[in-house]
């Protein structure tokens, strides 16, 4: 009984029902005036009245009827397609663009119906063309090595890409203000250092560049402004990280200034003697000995300073042309230490050596690039100690399962300060740290010279120095030649 109330519900409310009901209303209406004008007259006129009357009351049902048979005629040519349109419309609605509509018509609703299909196939082409592209743009985006980081005009975060989410993360533990309020994770807002760009972009609507420097990163940030109807909706930050690129600029920018600072002395000197050479200052053969010698030495000094940095640039570049053979470390020390030992009665040094009594033998070593790290180290310790201190030379096998061998060159010098011990294995470090040197003969390239030999062996070298108490260089060399393990190198 509920089914068929509600039934009946839907049809008046459709528009079959709606004229189904008029079209009845106005039958009812004309028979009931008629009856209310002819009635009276049938009594008079006709014999038979009831005859008569059956007859009126036969044509109202009639009429009715054929009301109702109309009214289920339009139910099927009106109210069933559009009801196929609605439902077809309500499943575009939900997503599903394949949704068509089957309505066999040739009148305004089959135009309709046609209307819809090219419609719904048009949208779903466009829908499938924008699913494209949006997944090739988000392809872009997450093969992006660099952050990419959407803001809309407020500055908060719209969209991001795998690297530019990481980015946020890693600022995100970074307290900019101290006044500034907890955000939640769907509220992240710009971050502080990238505000002054956004208010530019906002102001000028043109693209903005700029370094930014965050904790010790240094990020290159391009920002470009998003547009809807001719006014910035947003912005879109594309961020790369060029530490290394700055350092290496710094680097270069360096390295062009000591190599200069370097040069400039002794090319002065060779260039002030010469010059009073030819000016006749020297007026006896013993000045004119004298100046050719400083000249002398200082072409050697800067022969010295091309030399080493030929050295190193080949060994930066992979190219540092290691010789593989068996070497006696023991031996080699011991050349060095007789080579020095001479040079330490000069300074007033005291010079010792100590070695282990087993065999301290290399399998896979370049004899000649060894004894230019001993020789290295030692020239940098003897010109670094002041004379009647000691200066110790040792070699023995690492302390652990013995893969590894250790050349040990100690000195009582002045030492290097903690915050400066990364750092001395660069080029020219001497040349731009104020530290005491006994002589100017030194090129400020042998510690790095060191490092990049050791390196090329598979070996590692430390160092632990105190101010005022002196220097101490481990160089710990594999015995194999193929590396050592971390347990080794830290022994």
């Amino acid at each position: 009984m509920v089914g068929w109330r509600e039934r009946v519900g839907t049809l008046w409310r459709t528009l079959v029902g709606k004229l189904w009901l008029t079209i009845i209303a106005l039958v009812a209406c004309v028979l009931l005036t008629l009856g209310f004008f002819l009635l009276p007259y049938v009594d008079l006129t006709f014999a038979n009245s009831d005859a008569v009357k059956r007859m009126l009351i036969y044509v109202g049902i009639a009429g009715f009827l054929m009301t109702t048979v109309f009214a289920l005629f339009l139910l099927k040519k009106i109210t069933q397609p559009m009801r196929q349109l609605i439902d077809a419309a309500d499943s575009i609605r939900r997503g599903d663009y394949t949704a068509r509509v089957d309505v066999e018509a040739y009148d305004e609703i089959g135009e309709l119906a046609s209307t819809f299909n090219l419609m719904a196939a048009r949208l779903e082409e466009n829908i499938r063309d924008l699913s494209i592209e949006k997944e090739q743009l988000a392809g872009v985006l997450r093969s992006m090595s660099d952050a990419m980081i959407t803001f809309d005009r407020e500055g908060t975060v719209q969209l991001t890409n795998p690297a530019g989410e990481k980015l946020l993360e890693d600022w995100a533990e970074i307290r900019w203000d101290e006044n500034a309020q907890e955000l939640s994770a769907t509220e992240r807002r710009i971050p502080e250092p990238l505000s002054p760009l956004l208010d530019e972009v906002r102001t000028t609507l043109e693209d903005h560049s700029a370094n930014v420097l965050v904790r010790r990163s240094v990020w290159a940030v391009n920002m470009a402004p998003l547009f809807l109807d001719n006014e910035v909706r947003g912005a879109v930050a594309v961020l790369r990280d060029v530490t290394e690129a700055v350092n290496m600029e710094k680097m270069r920018k360096d390295f062009v200034a000591n190599v200069s600072h370097e040069i400039r002395t002794p090319l002065s000197m060779m260039q002030g003697y010469s010059e009073a050479l030819l000016d006749g200052f020297a007026n006896s053969p013993e000045e004119q000995s004298e100046l050719l010698h400083v000249i002398h030495d200082e072409s050697l000094r800067m022969g010295r300073l091309v030399k080493d940095l030929l050295d190193l640039a080949r060994m930066e570049a992979g190219h540092a042309d290691i010789a593989r053979e068996r070497v006696d470390i023991g031996e080699l020390v011991e050349r060095v230490y007789r080579k020095f030992a001479v040079r330490a009665k000069e300074d007033q040094l005291e010079f010792s050596m100590e070695r282990a009594e087993e065999p301290l033998v290399l399998d896979q070593a370049d004899e000649d690039r060894l004894e230019q790290v001993v020789t290295n180290l030692l020239d940098n310790a003897f010109r670094h100690t002041p004379s009647g201190r000691k200066v110790k030379i040792s070699v023995k096998p690492t302390v652990s399962n013995g893969e590894a061998l250790t050349i040990y060159v100690s000195d009582e010098g002045h030492g290097i300060p903690a915050e400066d011990v990364p750092y001395i294995f660069e080029r020219f470090y001497k040349a731009d740290k104020a530290r005491t040197r006994a002589t100017s003969s030194g090129t400020g390239l042998g510690l790095a010279i060191v490092k990049n030999i050791v390196d090329a062996h598979g070996g590692k070298i430390h160092v632990d120095s105190v101010v005022g108490e002196g220097t101490k260089f481990r160089v710990i060399l594999p015995k194999n030649g193929r590396g050592i393990s971390n347990t080794v190198a830290t022994n």
